[in-house]
């Protein structure tokens, strides 16, 4: 559908965040009238979430600037149970304790995006741990329960895969798309919620939720997925060879944050700057139309824009300052990623491949002796040729730090303590 009435579609089909929906016709007209209270719900799985969390946070951003109402849920119930959605196994059990710190690690994060409060467009924050916890069990089969096909739930693709691969779901995973479908029809009744959003993997679960609100009794309410995202290589969006790039900057620094946007693919940069900034859509024009190297102007333009809406204005130029001061001047700047090893490791010769496994440069040993081979790390900007190299005090810098990279782009420090 296309000609939206209402500013927050129009502005998400524009940017690109739209896959499925489940009645166009009805949520455009809902949101032209400002009545758009919409929600995400994000599980306690880790101590941050990542940038495919991110993507959702930017859709409810636009709902709130476009005059609507959105809600942030924690799933302190929910990581209880544990979402099987894209697994191959059952998550591991995590204790209401892991799930508690994990919980009030990630809750800082929202601000940073969206505005809280208590005016009719300000955002609210909802834990669904405070009425899942509550449910009575033989009242939830009989209120709740028998409004699902078990048929249906079979053919759910969290449940299929599984099955179909012969690998085993638990019953407690089996009922987690009842869970999420009973969030919505809850905050549906606590706040007016119409509307969830999510990734087009939850598309089922979504849906599910509006099904249980027409036979609950709530007035309509209205799904909306937006694509899970590849990069232009057909990899995982905000996966490196490192793991996960985390919102949180304790779990990855504006530095490395910055850094990750500036590596984007060439035929990634107007697709991730229309998704993760608020830049206006003729600047991105603008933009996107650089060739040949001016598109690393595009490509720094993204980073400045994404980090500064993640971590503030001072902090993507600091990170913006200590990539040129790195790669334009080859100083090493203070604000690079830091790791502390002890005096004694470097008395007695830390092992160069240890090092770069300390440091987070590769994953393995393995990994650090394939670069090896292929001249890709380096310690002070030069090459590692041996293997069984070992870093001693005498490879401090006149800063008193052993620069590690990889690459050209990924540099840690290595500072005694």
């Amino acid at each position: 559908m296309t000609g939206f009435k209402s500013d927050f579609l129009n502005v998400l089909q524009s940017r690109g965040f739209i896959h499925q929906c489940s009645d166009f016709a009805g949520l455009d007209a809902l949101a032209a009238k400002g009545q758009a209270t919409a929600y995400v719900g994000y599980d306690c799985t880790a101590r941050s979430l990542h940038i495919g969390n991110f993507l959702t946070m930017m859709m409810l951003y636009w709902l709130q600037q476009t005059g609507n109402k959105p809600i942030t849920l924690m799933g302190g119930g929910t990581t209880m149970v544990g979402d099987p959605s894209g697994k191959d196994e059952t998550r591991a059990m995590r204790t209401v304790e892991e799930i508690e710190a994990n919980k009030a690690s990630i809750r800082g994060v929202f601000a940073k995006v969206l505005r809280y409060g208590d005016g009719a467009t300000d955002a609210i924050m909802l834990d669904n741990a405070e009425w899942l916890t509550k449910l009575n069990w033989i009242e939830m089969l009989r209120d709740i329960g028998r409004h699902f096909s078990v048929n249906r739930m079979l053919t759910m693709d969290s449940v299929k895969l599984r099955l179909e691969r012969e690998q085993e779901m638990s019953f407690i995973e089996f009922n987690y798309m009842v869970c999420q479908a009973y969030d919505f029809v809850e905050l549906s009744r606590r706040t007016g919620c119409r509307l969830q959003m999510g990734g087009s993997d939850q598309w089922g679960n979504i849906i599910n939720g509006v099904e249980l609100g027409r036979r609950m009794g709530t007035e309509q309410l209205f799904a909306l997925t937006t694509p899970l995202l590849t990069t232009a290589s057909g990899a995982k969006m905000g996966k490196t060879a490192q793991g996960a790039i985390w919102l949180n900057a304790d779990q990855c620094s504006p530095y490395e944050f910055w850094q990750y946007w500036r590596n984007t693919e060439d035929a990634d940069v107007v697709k991730f700057l229309k998704l993760f900034t608020t830049l206006p859509l003729a600047e991105i024009e603008k933009l996107g139309a650089l060739q040949g190297a001016e598109i690393n102007e595009a490509k720094k333009a993204l980073a400045d824009a994404a980090t500064t809406l993640l971590h503030g204005e001072e902090a993507a130029r600091t990170a913006a300052d200590t990539a040129r001061r790195t790669f334009e001047e080859g100083a090493i700047a203070e604000n690079l990623p830091t790791i502390e090893v002890a005096k004694s490791e470097l008395d007695a010769g830390l092992g160069v491949l240890n090092a770069f496994v300390k440091a987070g440069l590769v994953a393995s040993n393995g990994e650090a002796r394939r670069q090896i081979k292929g001249g890709g790390l380096r310690v002070n900007d030069v090459a590692v040729t041996d293997e069984k190299m070992a870093l001693t005090r005498a490879e401090l810098t006149s800063e008193g730090v052993i620069k590690l990279s990889l690459g050209k782009k990924r540099h840690v420090l290595v500072k005694p303590a």
